[in-house]
């Protein structure tokens, strides 16, 4: 059963770090998943990536379900309703997307689950607030403008909650600007989960990793 939205929204902007993660082996998933819940980041963002994902993320959210119910597992790169209804069954209580999609959002309101389309204009911006979208993602977050276009959005829309992914370090050089600037969170995948700790089933390492930069971001928060 989904969890309440505002629950999922307070609990990502909380973190302030989502990670974003895809591997084809559900064992694997389950692994680098607990990893990141053990560092403190709970909410976690599932890549719809290549032939029968949707059915890897089932197993995962099955898993959860029973042995660590305090995971909230969401699904990213969803650019089509169906897709984003298939998720939603599967156990998604989160929706990423790399675009906006206005049908996407009406199948997510539906069902009273938070949906984040992918926006690079204060355009798109808009119009994804005015189909109900709370965490508005900036996506790729480095190449539309970093925090300074973030800045420049939030200046007449100061309501606006932004989550950029791409472009984002685990480094305070990186973060602290971007928070500074204003965003409620970030997703981040292999600079977060590297391929070098994956290849070597380090989840010690990675659920460090992932408890350094959640520490990390509530001392730039001061918190």
């Amino acid at each position: 059963m989904a969890r309440d939205r505002l629950v999922v929204l307070n609990a990502m902007m909380d973190q302030g770090v989502i990670p974003v993660f895809y591997h084809p082996d559900p064992e694997v998933c389950v692994k680098a998943i607990q990893a990141c819940a053990n560092g403190g980041a709970k909410c976690i963002e599932f890549t719809n990536r290549g032939d029968f994902a949707s059915q890897v993320f089932l197993e995962v959210t099955r898993h959860f379900a029973k042995a660590d119910p305090s995971v909230i597992m969401g699904v990213g790169s969803i650019v089509d309703a169906p897709t984003a209804g298939i998720y939603i069954a599967n156990g998604a209580n989160f929706v990423v997307g790399p675009l906006l999609n206005p049908d996407v959002a009406k199948v997510c309101n539906r069902r009273m689950i938070a949906y984040s389309p992918g926006c690079g204009t204060a355009s798109e911006i808009g119009q994804a607030q005015e189909l109900g979208c709370e965490i508005v993602k900036v996506f790729p977050g480095g190449s539309v403008g970093g925090p300074e276009f973030v800045k420049a959005v939030l200046g007449p829309m100061p309501w606006t909650k932004i989550m950029p992914t791409g472009g984002v370090d685990v480094t305070e050089a990186s973060l602290k600007p971007w928070f500074d600037a204003g965003i409620v969170a970030c997703g981040m995948g292999s600079n977060l989960i590297t391929k070098a700790l994956l290849d070597a089933g380090d989840y010690a390492g990675i659920e460090a990793r992932v408890r350094e930069t959640v520490r990390l971001i509530k001392t730039i928060r001061g918190m």
